[in-house]
């Protein structure tokens, strides 16, 4: 049995695993979701889940924040209830994929109340979270990340990325990338298939050359390729992460013209399907666009 209480706040497709990891390795785990399913869901393998997120912070050692952008996370922080429960004790993590810059004024805001606060985005999808393989990204101070470890490493595989931001900074370029060569995997595979190749044999061989990559290694051949599409990880997720690291390039004064190029591209794939569609989903509109053009 672990000292620590976790407040988890977000407690849906990644939550939910990550969630259950945690008590069945022995913490007390207070949960809140604006879902009624979902804390039902949490309740049912040992959350104890609150009507309001204000009483969920309580009596917390430790807060994740496991929310879908930095305007749900910025309304959760601001809450003038959940900043009565912010003391020098309180370590915040915020797991969501945000935005670099505003996760450092929402630290530079809990510290104005004695709390810490580290970002700690994660990449691994679904079963990732379900086995405790995620990795996990940190920004934030050494020490403050040190003592929260002892959550953290249940969950993955911890990486330091730097100072507060990081972690979300990095996160956001990673699904950038995952999401472009998830493109070109596919526009690659369906030039292929047209040829007369046959798709696992192409995905054997890229993956035993320089061409592979995440999307052949794990996303065509388990969510694509038997057409389920359930990686668990939302098209509009993708893209918003997109978005930031485009953001961030921008910023920076660095080129991105082949990621601005992306985010079109993947702009025109979210306006077409279902707002609920997974961001493997991709590769089934790009083969309906190419029947379309007289495939």
């Amino acid at each position: 049995m672990h000292s620590k209480t976790v407040a988890f706040v977000g407690l849906g497709a990644m939550g939910a695993p990550m969630s259950r990891r945690l008590v069945d390795a022995g913490f007390t785990v207070r949960g809140y979701d604006l879902s009624q399913e979902a804390r039902k869901n949490a309740e049912s393998f040992g959350v104890t889940t609150f009507n309001s997120i204000e009483e969920t912070f309580q009596a917390s050692d430790s807060v994740i924040l496991m929310l879908p952008d930095s305007n749900v996370v910025e309304s959760v922080l601001t809450n003038a209830g959940v900043e009565k429960t912010f003391n020098s004790n309180l370590t915040i993590l915020d797991m969501s994929s945000s935005e670099p810059q505003r996760t450092r004024d929402m630290a530079s805001h809990v510290a104005s109340f004695g709390a810490s606060m580290l970002d700690a985005p994660v990449s691994g999808g679904v079963k990732g979270a379900e086995n405790g393989k995620l990795t996990i990204m940190v920004g934030g101070e050494a020490n403050d990340l040190a003592s929260q470890l002892e959550v953290l490493n249940i969950l993955g595989k911890v990486i330091h990325a730097g100072p507060i931001g990081s972690g979300h900074a990095v996160k956001a370029l990673n699904n950038l990338m995952s999401a472009t060569h998830l493109w070109v995997t596919s526009e690659a595979i369906l030039a292929g298939e047209k040829f007369g190749l046959d798709t696992q044999v192409m995905l054997d061989i890229f993956n035993g050359s320089s061409g592979r990559s995440g999307s052949t290694e794990n996303k065509w051949p388990n969510f694509i390729l038997g057409e389920q599409y359930n990686s668990g990880f939302g098209l509009r997720l993708m893209l918003k992460d997109m978005k930031i690291a485009v953001q961030l390039a921008t910023q920076e004064g660095v080129p991105h013209v082949l990621g601005q190029e992306a985010v079109e591209l993947w702009t025109q794939a979210a306006e077409s399907l279902d707002s609920k569609a997974d961001h493997t989903e991709v590769a089934k509109w790009l083969r309906q666009e190419s029947k379309k053009n007289g495939d």
